[in-house]
């Protein structure tokens, strides 16, 4: 009998074998993955004539104004005994506008123009679609398509309300070009404000959007956008796909905030969640249609233990419309640049990765633990937005580890950019929590920061939102904890907390920058070493948002030595704009010195000298470099602007003896304080101070 894989041909798949023999073994997964892969494709050109139109779905359904002013009404509940829509339209009638019963599950309503030619359901008015069950129930839900959803005060669900402005808003500036090195800002729009209060749109754009361009960085993330109705979930429980959150705003002021973003050449990339959905129903997918499954599997494979949360079955025709269309929605309404797709190991592994510590054995990767379904489904995801958007960006947030994530497609990869390098932030938090500044281990920081898929390519950081939530706290915090709310005057001077702090906080952050990735992402705030940490209004803390906030005004307040940070990381990420050493190879580490404390490598033909030890200075310190000639400084930790010391002078020039050092043919002797981090060059690029 012949196998199923017989016929299937991945056009690339030898130049991931050239990259990594090591996948030869598992040659029948990745032709059975791609041949599932190439099947969907064909079944989506034979039924609904290519995937263009199928993605664009959000024009057929929910609820869609035609060209005469009447309102197309279309869902999909297979398992409902019948549909109505109710709302303000028609006095909240139940029984009045009976949606008809169309084959595959679906349901139709059509109303007609008013006498006026206007629309029959009013711009912001509320509506509901009642679901009568095979069991009797009378259901009132929401539309799975709605494209804006709001809170009324003291009331616990969402309603739904019809979205359809005179004047919707045009983009006026083209998408930005997606950059070679990208240095991304990752946000959340409710806490941009010191303030205790939810931020809206109009206070980032107008406060925060200016900031990102000074420090810097070229990519926003944007978390909490796609509609949730518990705040503190931190926008990963969904409950509304295609409504942009009501609480910072409306839709419009989203779209003028992405296409500010645009106007200053930062791409825009959103925080999208298609690994699971909110358990709620009234307000939510769950149960849309009475049963326990519609857009989910069934119990217990539709449920996700751990994030008490439903999970999509990624076969289903309707599932695939949903999802796909939801990507191009976000993509065309509102002109994001890509996305980062959460929970992709939960999605990967029918595991869900919970209990599983990835050895990093290949075994672990193929087989009966992965779920294909969804692996296909992201495969086919990626191929579809880099199709439509080749300047489109996707990036993994997995910690599995799984080979080809970040290959293509036709490589017989998923598809992706980037990934997350997940393991960075994790080793910072142990080393500040565990080890005494002298057992600092340079080899096994090196080898956390280099330990990646060579030809994938990662983003590096030293701390995300992750790292920041109750239960945890910044970098910052770990450095210097509550000296940070008496200490932090440059009036006075540092004490030794404080100092270890700050020079720390650069160094981890610079070396995380240059070493560990082909990318870099920073959490709003912790660039300027944002105190304590986040923790969003809940019962537990009596709803409070003091936490939930995002304290600007340390930063413009200029005698504290928050800003010396800022000026800092606004200078890491002007150096690596000139030199770009996130696009270029990976680094060549000639130094890792456990006694020295000293690492020094070259990228982007620049050198980076990094001394973590805590009292010794380094004098005529041998430097390995590839390059010959004259070197001098681009960067310096220790500049006293970035409340450094200041023990360098900025005059001197390093120039480098033919005498072969550490693999390299040419070297030189450096003065390199202790706590300070500088990048050499030998070429005419100016520094950025």
């Amino acid at each position: 009998m012949a196998d199923i894989t017989d016929n299937v041909t991945i056009p690339d798949f030898n130049s991931l074998l050239q990259m990594d023999p090591y996948l030869k073994p598992y040659e029948q997964d990745f032709k059975r993955r791609y041949g599932l892969f190439e099947k969907g494709l064909f079944l989506l050109e034979e039924a609904e004539g290519g995937f263009d139109q199928f993605t664009r779905s959000y024009r057929t359904f929910g609820v869609n104004r035609q060209p005469d002013n009447s309102l197309l009404f279309q869902e999909w509940a297979p398992a409902a005994e019948a549909l109505f829509l109710t709302g303000d339209f028609n006095g909240w009638d139940n029984f009045s506008h009976p949606y008809k019963r169309k084959e595959f599950g679906k349901w139709e309503l059509c109303l007609p123009p008013k006498r006026d030619k206007s629309p029959a359901v009013e711009h912001k008015t509320k509506l509901k679609v009642v679901v009568h069950t095979k069991a009797g129930e009378r259901l009132y839900r929401i539309s799975p398509w709605a494209k804006y959803v709001t809170q009324a005060e003291k009331q616990v669900t969402y309603d739904w309300v019809h979205w359809d402005p005179p004047q919707p808003y045009l983009h006026i500036h083209p998408r930005p070009k997606k950059p070679a090195s990208l240095r991304i800002y990752e946000s959340h729009v409710g806490i941009a404000s010191p303030d205790p209060k939810i931020a809206s749109y109009t206070e980032f754009r107008l406060n925060i959007l200016p900031r990102i361009k000074d420090l810097g960085y070229n990519c926003i993330q944007l978390m909490a956008i796609m509609e949730h109705a518990y705040y503190a979930s931190f926008g990963y429980q969904v409950t509304s796909f295609f409504a942009a959150s009501s609480r910072y705003g409306t839709p419009e002021e989203l779209k003028l905030m992405i296409d500010t973003a645009h106007s200053l050449n930062i791409v825009v990339l959103l925080d999208v969640v298609h690994s699971h959905a909110s358990k709620n129903t009234e307000d939510g997918l769950n149960r849309f249609d009475g049963s326990d499954s519609c857009f989910f599997h069934s119990p217990p494979r539709g449920e996700h233990t751990l994030w008490d949360s439903r999970l999509f079955n990624y076969s289903s025709w309707e599932v695939q419309r949903f999802l796909l269309s939801n990507l191009r929605w976000w993509m065309e309404e509102y002109r994001f640049d890509g996305f980062r797709f959460d929970g992709v190991t939960s999605m990967l592994y029918h595991h869900h990765g919970i209990g599983s510590g990835f050895s990093g054995d290949y075994s672990e990767y193929f087989g009966l633990q992965v779920d294909e379904d969804s692996l296909v489904y992201l495969m086919t995801a990626n191929h579809i937005l880099h199709t439509l958007y080749p300047d489109c960006i996707t990036i993994a947030e997995d910690v599995s580890g799984m080979p080809a994530l970040c290959k293509k497609v036709s490589e017989g990869g998923l598809g992706f950019d980037y990934r997350l390098a997940m393991a960075v932030p994790d080793k910072w938090i142990q080393i500040l929590k565990e080890l005494s500044d002298e057992a600092w281990d340079m080899g096994n920081i090196i080898y956390t920061l280099t330990n990646r898929r060579y030809g994938e390519k990662c983003i590096a950081y030293a701390e995300s939102h992750d790292q920041s939530l109750v239960g945890d706290k910044s970098l910052a915090f770990w450095l210097m904890d509550k000296e940070m709310y008496t200490n932090m005057s440059s009036l006075v001077s540092m004490t030794p907390i404080i100092d270890r702090g700050i020079q720390l906080h650069k160094m981890i952050r610079l070396i995380t920058h240059a070493l560990g990735g082909e990318g870099y992402l920073n959490f709003m705030g912790n660039e300027f070493g944002h105190p304590e940490w986040l923790d969003f209004p809940r019962k537990g803390n009596n709803e409070s948002y003091h936490y939930a906030r995002r304290q600007y005004n340390l930063v413009d307040t200029e005698h504290l030595r928050y800003q010396q940070l800022y000026k800092f990381d606004r200078d890491m990420n002007c150096i690596e704009d000139k030199y770009g050493w996130l696009a270029a190879p990976p680094a060549f580490v000639s130094t890792k010195h456990e006694e020295d404390k000293v690492i020094v490598f070259e990228r982007a033909n620049v050198v980076f000298l990094f001394n973590f030890h805590p009292t010794r200075s380094q004098k005529d310190y041998r430097v390995a470099v590839g390059s010959p000639g004259k070197y001098t400084i681009k960067l310096d930790s220790d500049e006293k602007q970035y409340g450094g010391h200041g023990r360098l002078d900025h005059n001197t020039e390093f120039f480098t003896e033919p005498q072969p050092f550490n693999q390299r043919e040419n070297s030189m002797l450096v003065y390199i304080p202790c706590r300070t981090a500088l990048i050499l060059g030998n070429d005419d690029t100016e520094s950025c101070y």
